[in-house]
């Protein structure tokens, strides 16, 4: 047996990058991954990918900053395969460049927070109380190495939100521990997405590179692994953590 058979992860945001591969992963560990996205191209693509390496996967769409639509989903999930045991709040990502604070928009201020924070939010309220009354279950919510220093390279209200993704995290593991249901936190840094490597120009991750203890940029396996370890029992009495996958950038 791999070390998911049985479970139900659903993972956000996992049309590609982070979000894909930890979906592979969890399928190929035997989980059946519920595929969640807005590009339904990319999301066929992925679920395509897992079946035909044998993996089970089924597909939903919505929009989670959206209450309404997380319940819908969770409906149709319950009702097609059975409740969540595995959540992966992964939806989310900066849509605008570093800038100093008084030249950020209140509609990018907001755009960041509620795609990031209150999606995080939003996903947590909707399968936490399922999970709870079953005595179990593994949350696992997304960060980035941005939340973890204050830097000029890091778009702040992404940065801001991420940061509060992380204090969520710790508060509802505090919550929802004497439950039996663990939620750990992981915060990337750095990692050749699809999109990151050919948006980075190569010089550019040269310099990354070298901002590292260990030598190399991340990858979305990387990430995904670390998920793999808080989503399964070898992570049984670990909760509430925030776990820096970003090549020792993150020295605290």
């Amino acid at each position: 047996m791999t070390s998911l058979e049985g479970t139900v992860a659903l993972v956000t945001g996992s049309s590609r990058g982070i979000g894909a591969e930890i979906a592979r992963l969890f399928a190929a560990e035997g989980a059946h991954v519920v595929l969640h996205g807005r590009d339904r191209d990319a999301l066929d693509r992925v679920h395509a990918s897992i079946t035909a390496a044998n993996g089970q996967a089924l597909v939903v769409t919505g929009d989670v900053t959206r209450y309404d639509d997380l319940e819908a989903m969770r409906t149709t999930v319950e009702d097609e395969v059975g409740p969540v045991t595995i959540l992966v709040a992964n939806a989310g990502g900066s849509t605008t460049p570093p800038a100093p604070l008084e030249d950020i928009s209140p509609a990018d201020w907001r755009a960041a927070v509620d795609g990031n924070l209150t999606a995080t939010f939003l996903t947590i309220k909707c399968f936490l109380p399922g999970m709870k009354a079953r005595g179990a279950g593994a949350i696992i919510t997304m960060s980035s190495a941005a939340a973890r220093r204050p830097s000029p390279f890091s778009p702040l209200a992404y940065a801001t939100a991420k940061a509060g993704v992380g204090l969520l995290t710790q508060d509802a593991a505090a919550q929802a521990g004497p439950h039996g249901v663990r939620i750990n936190c992981i915060a990337p840094e750095a990692i050749l997405t699809e999109r990151n490597s050919t948006e980075i120009p190569p010089a550019v991750q040269a310099h990354l590179r070298d901002q590292h203890p260990i030598r190399r940029l991340g990858t979305p396996n990387d990430v995904a692994r670390a998920a793999l370890f808080l989503a399964t029992d070898n992570s049984a009495w670990i909760t509430g953590i925030i776990l820096d996958v970003a090549g020792g950038s993150v020295l605290t």
